[in-house]
């Protein structure tokens, strides 16, 4: 068998800020807490922070990187004693049912996770003490759901966005936006597409998220950037104050 060895700086970076797992994020408030996209990862970043409850998911689109750890749910189901709100739009459920098909079986085997599926349109909704307006983005050819939690946005996977899903976003406090690269890319924003975003919507502080080792190395990009907008990391933490 092959050995395939990456000799990229970012690869052989001991800068934390350059090992980085799939996109999400967690959010938090007094009473509620909730996660966009369970990716691969889900079930160690999880752990890693130590997150006791969960209150909903919330899901941007059926790619494997934002779905895959779905399954480690039944963790929760199991200490909560219910099944998991799980926010998506139509396609997204549909994605989720054949790739978890034993989740929606008629006669379930024991153990497997316990799912409850929402259907997510273009009015908002509420979790608990959360406002959640969904904003419709472009992934390629793909529709793809960014959140607006109360002053923050969250958008990933996004390559177009519509003058009117962009009014949406206006006066937030906190925007995450995907950049991939510095290079252009058919289905991701790049860096510059990135920032032509945060200057249209014109956040309070921003952070670059889904980014590829194609990147570059986190110190020296982020010496790049405008004052207020930073290249995410793994366990990046950001307060909202009301």
């Amino acid at each position: 068998m092959p050995v395939i060895a990456c000799e990229c700086d970012v690869c052989l970076s001991d800068d934390a800020r350059d090992n980085r797992l799939r996109s999400s994020v967690l959010v938090e408030t007094e009473t509620t807490t909730l996660v966009i996209d369970t990716g691969p990862d889900f079930r160690q970043q999880m752990l890693r922070e130590n997150v006791k409850k969960l209150d909903a998911i919330l899901l941007t689109h059926g790619h494997k990187d934002h779905i895959g750890g779905l399954d480690d749910v039944r963790a929760y189901n199991y200490i909560q004693k219910k099944a998991m709100d799980v926010y998506a739009n139509e396609e997204v459920q549909s994605v989720i049912q054949n790739e978890f098909s034993y989740a929606f079986a008629h006669d379930k085997y024991p153990g497997v996770p316990e799912i409850k599926l929402h259907s997510v349109g273009n009015e908002p909704f509420q979790i608990n003490d959360l406002t959640i307006t969904p904003i419709n983005v472009m992934h390629y050819h793909l529709a793809v759901i960014a959140y607006r939690i109360n002053d923050f946005v969250y958008i990933t996977d996004a390559s177009a966005i519509n003058p009117e899903e962009k009014l949406k976003m206006m006066n937030a406090k906190v925007l995450v936006v995907n950049g991939l690269r510095k290079q252009k890319h058919y289905s991701h924003f790049n860096l510059e597409q990135a920032l032509q975003l945060i200057a249209q919507v014109k956040p309070e502080v921003a952070f670059i998220t889904h980014i590829s080792h194609a990147m570059g190395l986190y110190a020296e990009v982020q010496k790049e950037l405008p004052a207020n907008v930073f290249l995410a990391h793994d366990r990046l933490k950001v307060t909202i104050s009301h």
